[in-house]
């Protein structure tokens, strides 16, 4: 048998990089366990994903496991307060074994499960379902976090569905299977001080990295150039890596919303789109700015970034407790509007373009998202009565406001083939709002200057 490293060696190779304390993890589960009545809380294995034949992607746990314990590798976690041998807090590894590790590096183990999670019981991952159906017996409701291998889905179904063909003879109530991300994601979605300050240092870092493409890109240097010095710039400052996929779009490439491609050479006279952050201690950062590939922005482009910063500036200043949701993109959406009217691309007052969607063909998303451990974090943005929340303090949001002119565009010539998108991620406080990415720049005149001293 393999000795087991120490824990403090486990949890610096299993626990999130600068993410949350073990004493923050236990606090999580526990409240977690205090809302459990008669109830288990299951979330699966996410499983590796295959690159190539026997070579593997770099793993991401499923989010919420990592919320719930901080693991970095596949594992089945479950919360049971029901009344069985397994209450409590319940961990599903993959045992250790001496080959696997030769090729992969070490693993947690049984044992690690508890030394370094603080599980009150570990199992091999092979077990998990079957001491699932066992406890399931003493249960009332099984909150379970849906996989993305649907046939896992179906077997947990027919469990919950065995064990209530059970219950008529036993005379107990009817086991209750509910998704398990709406209560998990109520308590994901405010951040307390600790997450906001790993949130604070990722938008710091991701800043940092556009920042530096305003001092380095330049025409003729190829998009996957700039993914790599800012995605250098993430790692190099304390970042695991990019929170997503990179954007670099340059030239009419930047009107397609979600551009990966990464693969053309920049050119003078465009822009440049760049979509990126990082993920610092398991908590992301969403950053987008636009700026000449050259020294300046055209008139063209001036005009039309200038309206989208007064967009966003007019979004981002109605963020504060009590302030609905969808707030920023009204706001955001009034001034591009009257905008687009004075630019001569809408005709009309700006209530009647708004009501008729006349503005969608340049700027069809919303102008924010929830942010947090995922880029497209969870949470609710509609209440039971089907209108937007309320933002209250802890909350963390995008606000990015852009216009779109494909090359193809019904608008005047001098604006076709420009994207433009500037987005910062905003906390909500007790009296206002802290925009965490403050430090990039954004700032037209500003950008304009710091092009001319690249050049």
């Amino acid at each position: 048998m393999l000795a087991q490293p120490p824990p403090g060696m486990l949890a610096s190779h299993f626990m999130t990089l600068n993410g949350p304390s073990p004493a923050t993890f236990a606090a999580r589960r526990q409240r977690v366990l205090d809302a459990l009545d008669s109830a288990v809380l299951f979330i699966p294995v996410t499983e590796e994903a295959v690159f190539a034949n026997d070579v593997h992607y770099a793993f991401r746990p499923d989010t919420n496991t990592r919320y719930l314990c901080g693991i970095e590798e596949p594992a089945s976690l479950m919360l049971s307060r029901c009344g069985s041998d397994c209450d409590g807090f319940s961990l599903f590894v993959r045992p250790r074994s001496e080959q696997s590790e030769t090729w992969t590096g070490k693993r947690v183990g049984v044992d690690g499960a508890k030394n370094t999670f603080g599980a009150d019981h570990s199992y091999p991952g092979d077990v998990a379902l079957e001491t699932l159906r066992r406890t399931l017996k003493h249960a009332r409701t099984l909150h379970y976090g849906f996989s993305r291998d649907h046939n896992l889905n179906r077997e947990v179904a027919e469990m919950v569905h065995q064990a209530n063909a059970e219950r008529p003879r036993e005379g107990g109530a009817p086991l209750v299977l509910a998704d398990a991300a709406p209560l998990l994601a109520e308590w994901r979605q405010i951040k307390c001080e600790a997450e906001l300050a790993l949130m604070r240092k990722a938008a710091e870092i991701s800043a940092q990295g556009h920042n530096e493409l305003l001092a380095r890109a330049h025409p003729g240097m190829n998009e996957y150039e700039v993914q790599a010095i800012v995605e250098y710039r993430f790692r190099a400052s304390g970042c695991l890596g990019p929170a997503y996929g990179t954007i670099a779009a340059g030239g009419d490439r930047a009107t397609v919303l979600h551009y990966t491609r990464n693969e053309f050479a920049l050119r003078d006279g465009e822009l440049l789109l760049v979509d990126a952050g990082g993920e610092y201690g398991g908590y992301c950062a969403d950053i987008t700015r636009t700026f000449p590939v050259g020294k300046a922005y055209t008139p063209a482009q001036a005009d039309l970034y200038d309206l989208v910063l007064a967009a966003q500036h007019a979004a981002i200043d109605t963020v504060a407790p009590g302030t609905p949701f969808d707030a920023p993109h009204r706001a955001a959406l009034k001034v591009l509007t009257q905008g687009l009217i004075s630019l001569g691309i809408l005709s009309g007052d700006a209530d009647t373009c708004i009501e008729s969607e006349a503005y969608k063909p340049y700027y069809m998303h919303r102008t924010s998202h929830w942010l947090g451990m995922d880029v497209h974090d969870v949470g609710r943005y509609r209440n039971d009565s089907g209108g937007p929340i309320s933002l209250v303090p802890g909350m963390v949001l995008t606000v990015e406001p852009g216009l779109y002119f494909r090359a193809d565009a019904d608008v005047p010539e001098h604006y076709r083939g420009i994207g433009i998108r500037i987005e910062d991620d905003v906390a909500v406080s007790g009296n206002g709002h802290v925009v965490l990415s403050s430090d990039a720049i954004k700032e037209r005149r500003e950008i304009e200057s710091l092009r001319a001293r690249a050049f």
